[in-house]
């Protein structure tokens, strides 16, 4: 599950944009629509070209509502940059933009708006390379400019076809077993009590689950989850969840809080983190500034105490600590965005370091800016686990490789992972200590391609209610990336799903657990009408073409998977209690006779040349009867 956030000036068509795309207008307060004008979040989804459902945050260009944007990228996959082709680049695409630089935002696609506003060719040329010459240096330096119109829908279909190529290449979420969602929207629907939304970071929620809102501690439990409208009994990381939450009152949630199991996380006051102070800022940024502090969905009242420097000067990185006048929630390795309260100034942002530090510093202590310099390169465990997020799926030679750490202290890690149950071998799950070949995935990883698997039958079980399952190269071809090109792997995974209950595989089919064909009314009376023909000439039934005309393809083959039917070839089907006495009563004819023809059974059944033909064919094709001449006899 992906979630794609927009970014771009006021009145430049986001929202519009978004609407043509999904289908959903994101504006949902009556004042957005009065004034034409996004205010706070809104949200819609669609399917992408190659079948993907992905969320879409619709964020205010407004620079009076930059904050309530701030609440809604810090979660985003990718951006959907959006530049008005009458306007060109204005203030808050240079905002927005620098804001998403700041979260490393780096996957994105630029929609040049409001074509058909535009009679000039050679003006859409100049602000396209405009546009180009802005993106320059940041973290959207190569993304591609799409020319649209929201209003004619020209470029639109273009437009989804870059999303899906760009989603289609990004790495799934990883899943580190410690869920959190930042809330973005808190509300209550009647009968139903507390609903928060957010994107989910970092693990799953299940129904049931007992659940912590920090940083104020309040404990529930999920009552219901819900994506994209529809009722889900998990969620994973990157997904859009709505969490009804049972045991707490609305008026004691808010936005910027968390969702996640109790226990998982600390509340804290302190941060350590690396700045970067934007090289366009108005002023150097002074030792214990007031800020607003911007992490996840929470937005806080801090000062920045320098680390190391006097002053930071426009365009300047450095060490702060962070003291936020209430506590917030982070982990290692969070973006955050820092703006000037009054007047309202994007300043700067980083990475969190450390969430929790034990103390403030002393501002030019050497020994406290070498640990700060340490902390960044990260532990081997998080070097490790990012060598996996690149990789996938990798043998363990590779991931060392790939993580540049001491070999010893790679091996030692890797295997201090595994017994956490965070690293998996996909050949064999309890395999502690691997081989430099084992091939070796995050479990979370490899949990999230399963679910895809088990989505992708319980779509074609939607879609062919009929069959009794998948098959199991269907399955594996609408796969992307290395379960589609890896038989290896695709296997494993098979295998360990129904190993673990949550896939049945029966020959070549494959389907979900509980799952089975079952007839309409309508669909009854059309099978039995059609096998009241098969009564009245058991020996000389309808044909093949007769029966699929009669209740279509889909119930023909049914018929067939449940037995009702059996087809002996191409032309001939018998009902499964008429074939089952013409194979008793010739093998009994065999063992008395020793041999029989053709002719002579044909004489015995009271029936045609072509349907017993097909029928000794068939018995030949089992392995029961052996064709000498014209006699067939019992296979030894």
């Amino acid at each position: 599950m992906r979630v794609i956030g927009t970014a771009g000036h006021v009145d430049h068509g986001k929202s519009t944009l978004v609407q043509a795309l999904t289908g959903t207008h994101p504006d949902r307060l009556k004042e957005e629509r009065e004034r034409e004008m996004t205010i706070d979040l809104g949200f819609a989804w669609l399917t992408l070209p190659g079948g993907e459902e992905v969320g879409i945050v619709d964020v205010p260009g407004h620079r009076d509502f930059i904050e309530n944007m701030l609440a809604g990228v810090g979660g985003i996959d990718a951006a959907l940059f959006v530049v008005a082709a009458d306007e060109g680049v204005m203030p808050q695409t240079r905002e927005h933009l620098a804001i998403l630089d700041i979260l490393k935002i780096n996957a994105g696609v630029i929609a040049l708006t409001k074509i058909d506003l535009v009679d000039e060719p050679e003006w859409l040329d100049l602000v396209e390379a405009d546009v180009r010459q802005v993106l320059q240096g940041t973290e959207l330096a190569l993304a591609p400019i799409v020319r649209v119109s929201a209003r004619t829908k020209q470029g639109v279909h273009d437009l989804l076809s870059r999303l899906d190529s760009l989603l289609a290449t990004r790495p799934v979420r990883p899943d580190l077993n410690r869920p959190r969602l930042p809330i973005d929207r808190v509300f209550t629907i009647a009968g139903f009590g507390t609903v928060v939304t957010g994107t989910l970071i970092d693990g799953q929620l299940h129904v049931g689950d007992e659940v912590e809102i920090l940083p104020s501690r309040q404990n529930g439990r999920i009552r219901g989850l819900q994506s994209h409208k529809k009722k889900e009994e998990f969620a994973i990381p990157g997904s859009r969840t709505a969490v009804n939450i049972s045991g707490i009152p609305l008026e004691l949630v808010k936005r910027g809080e968390v969702v996640t199991h109790p226990s998982t996380y600390q509340p804290t006051r302190r941060l350590d983190a690396r700045f970067k102070l934007l090289a366009d800022a108005s002023a150097p940024l002074q030792h214990f500034t007031e800020v607003k502090l911007f992490a996840g969905t929470a937005e806080v009242l801090a000062r920045v105490r320098l680390l190391g420097d006097e002053v930071l000067e426009p365009g300047q990185a450095g060490w702060i600590q962070i003291e936020t006048v209430e506590p917030v929630i982070a982990v290692r390795g969070d973006h955050y965005i820092l703006r000037r309260p009054s007047p309202g100034e994007t300043l700067g942002g980083g990475t969190v370091v450390d969430p929790n530090p034990r103390k403030r510093h002393k501002r030019f202590h050497s020994e406290t800016l070498e640990n700060l310099e340490a902390l960044s390169r990260g532990t081997p465990e998080e070097v490790i686990i990012l060598a996996f997020n690149a990789l996938g799926v990798a043998p363990m030679k590779d991931v060392i490789a790939k993580s540049n750490l001491d070999l010893g202290v790679a091996q030692q890690t890797i295997l201090s992972l595994i017994q956490n149950g965070i690293v998996l071998s996909i050949e064999d799950a309890l395999q502690t200590k691997p081989s430099m070949q084992e091939m070796l995935t995050l479990k979370g990883f490899w949990d999230q391609l399963g679910i895809k698997i088990l989505q992708e039958v319980e779509k074609y079980h939607a879609a062919y209610p009929l069959r009794a399952g998948m098959p199991r190269e269907e399955l594996r071809s609408r796969q992307k990336g290395m379960l589609s090109s890896t038989p290896k792997l695709f296997n494993a995974m098979l295998r360990r799903l129904v190993s673990n209950g949550q896939l049945v595989e029966s020959g070549h089919l494959v389907y979900l657990p509980g799952h089975a064909i079952r007839f309409s009314p309508q669909q009854d009376r059309q099978v039995q009408k059609l096998l009241a023909r098969f009564e009245q000439s058991p020996y000389a039934p309808p044909s093949v073409k007769e029966c699929q005309a009669e209740v279509g393809d889909d119930l023909y083959q049914a018929m067939l998977d449940l037995d009702i039917l059996v087809n002996v070839s191409h032309e001939v089907v018998f009902r499964r209690q008429d074939y089952d006495k013409l194979e008793k009563e010739t093998r009994q004819l065999l063992t008395q006779k020793g041999t029989i023809t053709a002719a002579e059974a044909r004489d015995h059944f009271n029936t045609s040349r072509k349907y017993i033909l097909a029928f000794l064919e068939f018995l030949d094709t089992k392995g029961i009867t052996v064709r000498d001449g014209d006699q067939r006899r019992l296979k030894n």
